[in-house]
C-alpha cells in the first residue's frame, strides 16, 4: 500500500513538472510516462555488457541470451538462449504420449539410477527418425521439446493422400531450419528424373559416384552432379551416405540401412564425412567426441547440424529449476558415513587418500571402464578408426 501511494505520487509529481515546463502540445501520453516511471525487471543482453571471449572471438554484434535484473536470487544467474522463431503455443496432441516416469527405479522397484524423481508432468513428442515417406514435406513450425536439447520441427506432408503419421510429422530441426522452408528425404534413393541424365544406383557409390550414373549423351558429368548436389544438399533432407560428399556436416546418422538415426542428436552437434573408402561399403565419419569410425554407405544422415547450440551456455539460476526437470539433489561422497560411500568418514573434509570411487567402488575420473578387444565384447572397437582425443592430446 505504501508502494502503491508512492508510486502515484511519483506518477501526480511527473506530470505537474510536465504540465509546468512544457506546453501541452509537447506533453508525452500517459503510456510514454508509465514507460518512463515503470521498471524493467526482464532485458536482453546486449553488446555493452561485458562479452564473452567466444563474443569477441566471433565478434557477435546481436544479443545471444536473455538474462533478467536480479530483484529475486533465482534470477540473478539465470541465462537463456534467445530463439523468437520457437512456436509459443502446444504440440500436436496427436503426436505425443503422456511420459510415466519410475524415478530411477527398475522393475523390482530398486533405484537404480541415483538423484532423479520427481519434476513437470510431459508429453513425449513423437519424433520421426526414420524418415521413411518420400516427397517434398513442408516445415510448418519449429517448437521446444521438454524430453531433448534440441528444438523440434512439425512437417506437412504435400501428398494428400497421406493421413494420419504420414501426413504430420516432427524432426530434430537443423540449424538454420525455419517455417516456411521445405525438407526432402531421399531415403529410398534418388527419384529418376530429378536430374536429367543421372540415374540412381546403388553400385553408384562414394568415389565412382562422379564417373558412373551419367548419361553423357543427354549432358555432361560434372553439370550433372552439380546440379544433383545442388537440389540435394540442403539442411534437413535426409541422403545416404554414399551420396554425401566428403567435408559436409551431418546428423541423424544411422547404423545399419533399414535403421532409425542413432548417433549425433544432441543440440549444436554434428558429425563430418571425411573419406569415402575405395571399397565403396563404408564411410569414415568424424563424431563430435573426435573419434572417427566406418558406417556402411547405405546409411543415411540428415545435412546440417543439430540446432540450438547455446543450449550447452545456459543457466538455470537456482537449485529449484533443476527440481523442475526431475532432477534430486546429489550429495558428495566425502559428505557421508564411511558405510555409506568409499569417500565418507574420517575426521574433517578428507577422503583418506583414497582413488576417487564410486559408490559402488568403481574407480572413477580417467580409469577406463570399458573393455574393448579381447578382454571385452567382441568385435565392440571394430568400426573405430581412430578413438577420441583423451588425456594430453585432448587438452592439446
Amino acid at each position: 500500500m505504501f508502494a502503491g501511494r508512492c508510486g502515484s505520487n511519483l506518477l501526480r509529481s511527473r506530470l505537474s513538472s510536465f504540465s509546468t515546463t512544457t506546453s501541452s502540445s509537447l506533453l508525452p501520453s500517459s503510456t510514454n510516462i508509465l514507460a518512463l516511471t515503470c521498471r524493467n525487471y526482464a532485458f536482453e543482453a546486449t553488446s555493452q555488457q561485458k562479452p564473452s571471449e567466444v563474443n569477441q572471438a566471433l565478434q557477435r554484434a546481436t544479443s545471444l541470451f536473455k538474462t533478467y535484473k536480479p530483484i529475486t536470487p533465482g534470477i540473478r544467474h539465470l541465462k537463456r538462449p534467445l530463439n523468437p522463431h520457437i512456436y509459443a503455443g502446444r504440440p500436436l496432441r496427436q503426436l505425443t504420449v503422456p511420459l510415466r516416469r519410475n524415478g530411477g527405479r527398475n522393475n523390482h522397484g530398486r533405484i537404480t539410477v541415483r538423484s532423479r524423481g520427481g519434476g513437470h508432468k510431459r508429453r513425449i513428442r513423437l519424433v520421426d527418425f526414420m524418415r521413411t515417406e518420400p516427397g517434398v514435406h513442408d516445415v510448418v513450425r519449429i517448437e521446444y521439446d521438454p524430453g531433448r536439447s534440441a528444438h523440434i520441427a512439425l512437417l506437412k506432408n504435400r501428398n494428400s493422400n497421406a493421413s494420419g503419421m504420414k501426413a504430420w510429422s516432427y524432426i530434430v530441426a537443423p540449424e538454420g531450419l525455419r517455417a516456411g522452408m521445405v525438407v526432402e528425404s531421399f531415403r529410398n534413393g534418388i527419384p529418376d528424373g530429378l536430374v536429367p541424365g543421372f540415374k540412381d544406383s546403388t553400385a553408384i557409390r562414394g568415389k565412382a559416384l562422379e564417373a558412373s550414373g551419367v548419361d553423357e549423351g543427354s549432358t555432361s558429368s560434372s553439370l550433372a552432379l552439380g546440379l544433383l548436389r545442388s537440389l540435394t544438399l540442403k539442411i534437413g533432407n535426409v541422403l545416404p551416405l554414399r551420396l554425401i560428399p566428403t567435408g559436409t556436416m551431418i546428423h541423424n546418422i544411422s547404423l545399419k540401412p533399414e535403421g532409425r538415426a542413432l548417433l549425433v542428436r544432441s543440440a549444436g552437434t554434428f558429425a563430418q564425412v571425411i573419406a569415402h573408402e575405395e571399397s565403396g561399403r563404408y564411410s569414415q565419419i568424424r563424431l563430435q567426441s573426435g573419434e572417427v569410425r566406418k558406417v556402411l554407405q547405405d546409411c543415411c544422415a540428415t545435412i546440417g547440424k543439430v540446432s540450438n547450440p547455446l543450449w550447452k551456455n545456459r543457466n538455470l539460476g537456482k537449485a529449484g529449476r533443476s527440481r523442475w526437470l526431475g532432477r534430486r539433489p546429489h550429495v558428495r561422497g566425502m559428505a557421508m558415513n564411511r558405510c555409506d560411500h568409499p569417500h565418507g568418514g574420517g575426521r574433517g573434509k578428507s577422503k583418506g587418500n583414497k582413488d576417487p570411487r564410486s559408490v559402488w567402488g568403481w574407480l572413477t575420473k580417467g580409469k577406463r571402464t570399458r573393455k574393448p578387444g579381447p578382454k571385452g565384447p567382441k568385435n565392440s572397437n571394430k568400426m573405430v578408426v581412430r578413438e577420441r582425443p583423451r588425456g594430453k592430446e585432448k587438452r592439446a
